[in-house]
C-alpha cells in the first residue's frame, strides 16, 4: 500500500463545510432562524380538496373541483407555464361566471334541480375566485375611468368599460358595471 500523506484532517467533518445548496437542501429561514412553512399554493389546495371530497363522497363538490382543475390545466397548456395563484384566481372567476350564467338560464327554464346543482358547484369553487369588489370600490373605479377618458356620451362606453374591467380583473360582474356606466352616461346628458 503506497504511503501518501492525508491532505485533510480526519477529525473534520467535510459535510459541515459545504453549503446547504450543495446538499440539495433549500431552507427558508425566518426572522429567528427557524424554518418557515409556506402556505400551500391554490393548486396544491385544490388537489387536497379534491381528495377530501372524493373520500367524503361529495359528488357535486368533487365534480366542480375537477372541472376547475381541468380549466387550470388547460390554461397552463395554453400559456405553457405553471399558473400563479393570481392566474388560478382568474380561471376560477371565469368558472364562477359560467355557473352564474347557467343558473340564470336554468331559472328561466324552470329547472330548479339544475339551479341547485350549479349553486352547489359555485359554492365549491368560490374560495378560489378573487374577492368581489364592494359597491364603493366599483364606484371608485368608475370615477377613475370617467376621469381618464373624459367620457360624456354613449360613444365612450367601450373605453370606460375597458378601463374598469381591466382594473377589476374578474372581481366584478360585467353586467353591474355596464348598468352603472350606462346610467352615468345617460345621466350626464350624453
Amino acid at each position: 500500500m503506497p504511503e501518501h500523506p492525508v491532505s485533510e484532517r480526519l477529525d473534520e467533518d467535510p459535510v459541515e463545510h459545504t453549503t446547504d445548496a450543495e446538499h440539495g437542501d433549500s431552507h427558508d429561514y425566518g426572522k429567528h432562524g427557524r424554518s418557515v412553512v409556506s402556505e400551500p399554493t391554490l393548486k396544491e389546495r385544490l388537489a387536497t380538496e379534491m381528495k377530501d371530497a372524493l373520500r367524503a363522497g361529495e359528488k357535486v363538490r368533487l365534480g366542480a373541483l375537477r372541472m376547475l382543475s381541468a380549466a387550470v390545466t388547460n390554461k397552463e397548456k395554453e400559456l405553457r407555464h405553471d399558473l400563479s395563484d393570481d392566474e388560478v384566481r382568474e380561471v376560477a372567476a371565469k368558472e364562477m361566471k359560467k355557473r352564474t350564467e347557467s343558473i340564470e338560464a336554468f331559472e328561466g327554464a324552470g329547472r330548479r334541480e339544475l339551479v341547485e346543482k350549479e349553486r352547489a358547484e359555485q359554492g365549491a369553487i368560490s374560495s378560489y375566485a378573487p374577492e368581489p369588489l364592494s359597491e364603493g370600490e366599483i364606484d371608485a373605479l368608475l370615477a377613475e375611468a370617467f376621469a381618464a377618458t373624459g367620457a360624456t356620451s354613449e360613444k365612450e362606453f367601450g373605453a370606460v368599460m375597458g378601463i374598469v374591467m381591466g382594473k377589476a380583473k374578474g372581481r366584478v360582474d360585467g353586467k353591474v358595471v355596464q348598468e352603472k356606466v350606462r346610467a352615468r352616461l345617460l345621466g350626464s346628458g350624453g
